[in-house]
């Protein structure tokens, strides 16, 4: 019988919060029945195992991403766009570490394409619209930023960019100009 109380969004907000306080690679299902003060198998009924649980954050850091870069994105286009989307994927991520590194983990396909990872790939190539790029070039660029993006953030929140006096966010915002001009000026094939 289900514990009362217990479903499996309340458990994975929960595991949410716990990546982002632990760190992602440290929770497991022990971990988060302590935090409801229940039994590792009472948590069972409601996720299969640990790597479904990681799943379920993953894709609930790929929702809550893409609903704050929507409501950045609205009525931009362009480099404004860029910006703001590139400026809510670092804010997300500088806030949320855990939930953040949840998103990096490879999940079914079945599971993104029925979940808010498709959204949020579908935001990233309505971003592109607005350079006018094609297939292949889409893909590429796609690639492109979310390298860069993910480089940057994963770089700037394990401290690798504390010994240089340049400014973090003059850098970034720098990076941003470039990939604008870049995206503006693709390179035929």
């Amino acid at each position: 019988m289900a514990r009362a109380g217990l479903t499996a969004e309340r458990l994975t907000r929960a595991a949410a919060d716990l990546a982002d306080e632990i760190g992602f690679q440290n929770v497991t299902v022990s971990a988060l029945a302590r935090g409801f003060d229940v039994k590792p198998a009472a948590l069972y009924s409601h996720v299969k195992d640990v790597q479904d649980l990681r799943a379920r954050v993953a894709l609930l850091a790929l929702a809550e991403l893409a609903d704050r870069a929507a409501a950045a994105l609205a009525g931009r286009a362009g480099k404004d766009a860029l910006v703001a989307f590139a400026n809510a994927y670092r804010s997300y991520a500088k806030e949320h570490p855990g939930r953040y590194a949840a998103m990096q983990i490879e999940l079914d396909s079945d599971r993104v394409d029925t979940s808010a990872g498709r959204p949020h790939a579908d935001m990233t190539r309505a971003i592109l619209r607005g350079y006018a790029l094609s297939e292949p070039d889409q893909t590429d660029a796609v690639r492109m930023l979310h390298s860069t993006f993910h480089g940057y953030v994963s770089l700037e929140t394990a401290g690798g960019f504390r010994r240089h006096p340049r400014d973090v966010d003059a850098s970034w915002f720098r990076a941003l100009d470039a990939l604008d001009a870049v995206l503006r000026n693709w390179p035929p094939a």
